[in-house]
């Protein structure tokens, strides 16, 4: 769109295709006011006919922002959703991510991404979905928390403890705790569940897990759960190995790829549609879609999902480097470079001119190789394609001085969702051969993937 204002003159013009209108100063003026009010209410239009496992979409926006085509998450579209919880007694699954942007974040076509300086900006392009949800007077009787606690600061592994915001004085009740479901005793003062969590698309990424269980407890209990959709930084393509049932665990669940492509909707959907909830109920859930938003968007966060995904490089790099989880080798733990680097003392020095020295900072109390000279690779500047890649891992085993400190056995093979895979890398296959044996199962979760989604 070619946009051309005239400094003391009437009128403007917009050119699409062969199209052309022109318009008053004063309709530009109230075209522009309106626009505002539109994104200070967070986007939302019309309120579609909602029912059992249906999701909301609404009429298409003529605005400024659809125009720039911003990606509107599920949860800044109130409108859509107010009504659902005006009267009843809300519990909130969230974290860090979950929260509502303002206008000033879409006026300036999202460039806040990972702006966690305060200095950067006076105030921060969004707010807090409780707070914003206890402004409006809804009544939020519970918080639940997932893997990294409310705040998004513990460890990855770390048990969180329930405990109370500081902030709201809300309850808030772990479910990477004691608890990964929560109970009947704490959804008794419930009369709908609110889910809410940036999710990366990666099967080890634990939030789909929460959400899993989440569903769970609201299907035991018939409370229904109205899920804000956001969308997937790496929801363009599915692949790695698809999980075996007997290696499930909080880590894999459900047999799908390492990177599985879809929303925290469409997923939700999946469980449903697939009966993987315990003794095949299903959940009553309403999906807040997102707009302008497909499975080739470019989605950059905000926010950082976990304390070691600083950035949309670790967030690309994520899927690749994750496996490394599984093993002895450091994969940025313990730097300013997560997930952006891998090394080990016992890669071999001489055959990488890189090196970093892990120590304990925000987000790892123990990295591996704590204060060791590690050796190995620095992807934190190369131009990182969204896809799925065994040649790091590859990589490290193959310059290992000591390949038997490799791979930390039934850990990998945790996070492979199949011991076969460290079998193959060790058999020294190719990474084309390795893919090749994974074709099939692809193939079928992609079918059955098909009927899940929302979004192109």
């Amino acid at each position: 769109m070619l946009l051309k204002v005239f400094k003391n003159t009437v009128l403007f013009s917009i050119i699409i295709g062969i199209s052309s209108l022109t318009f008053s100063c004063g309709n530009q003026m109230k075209s522009k006011a309106e626009n505002s009010q539109l994104v200070e209410e967070e986007n939302s239009s019309a309120l579609h006919i909602i029912s059992e496992n249906q999701y909301v979409d609404s009429l298409s926006l003529t605005t400024a922002i659809e125009e720039k085509k911003s990606i509107i998450v599920g949860a800044n579209r109130t409108e859509s959703y107010l009504t659902l919880l005006k009267g009843k007694r809300v519990g909130v699954v969230a974290n860090q991510t979950s929260v509502i942007f303002k206008k000033a974040y879409y006026n300036e076509f999202n460039r806040y991404h990972f702006t966690e300086d305060k200095s950067t900006y006076p105030n921060k392009p969004y707010s807090h979905l409780i707070d914003s949800l206890l402004n409006r007077n809804v009544d939020i009787t519970k918080v639940f928390a997932p893997e990294h606690g409310f705040r998004g600061t513990a460890d990855a592994g770390e048990l969180v403890k329930d405990g109370k915001d500081t902030k709201t004085g809300l309850a808030i009740y772990s479910l990477h705790g004691k608890h990964k479901k929560p109970t009947k005793t704490q959804l008794e003062d419930v009369d709908i569940v609110v889910f809410d969590i940036q999710d990366v698309g990666v099967r080890f990424y634990t939030y789909i897990s929460t959400l899993h269980y989440v569903m769970e407890a609201c299907a035991e209990q018939n409370i229904p759960l109205l899920i804000l959709d956001r969308p997937n930084p790496n929801g363009n393509y599915v692949d790695g190995p698809v999980l075996e049932k007997k290696h499930s665990s909080f880590l894999g669940m459900h047999p799908i790829p390492l990177v599985h492509g879809m929303t925290i909707g469409e997923y939700a959907k999946m469980i449903n549609g697939e009966a993987w909830l315990n003794n095949g109920i299903t959940c009553n859930i309403t999906i807040i879609k997102v707009q302008n938003y497909n499975h080739n968007s470019t989605y950059n966060l905000a926010i950082r999902p976990s304390p070691n995904l600083p950035n949309d490089q670790s967030i690309v790099l994520y899927p690749s480097l994750g496996l490394f989880e599984g093993t002895n080798i450091n994969a940025g733990r313990g730097t300013e470079f997560q997930f952006q680097r891998y090394g080990a003392p016992f890669l071999d020095k001489n055959h990488y001119n890189f090196s970093y020295t892990p120590v304990a900072n925000f987000g790892s109390k123990y990295p591996k190789h704590e204060n060791e000279i590690c050796y190995g690779v620095d992807l934190s500047k190369v131009s990182a394609e969204r896809h799925f890649t065994l040649k790091y891992i590859m990589d490290a085993y193959n310059h290992a001085t000591d390949k038997s400190k490799v791979f930390n056995m039934s850990n990998f093979t945790t996070h492979a969702g199949t011991a076969i895979l460290q079998k193959q890398i060790e058999a020294g296959l190719s990474e084309a051969e390795i893919k090749a044996s994974w074709k099939t199962d692809l193939e079928t979760f992609k079918n059955k993937r098909k009927h899940y989604l929302i979004y192109d």
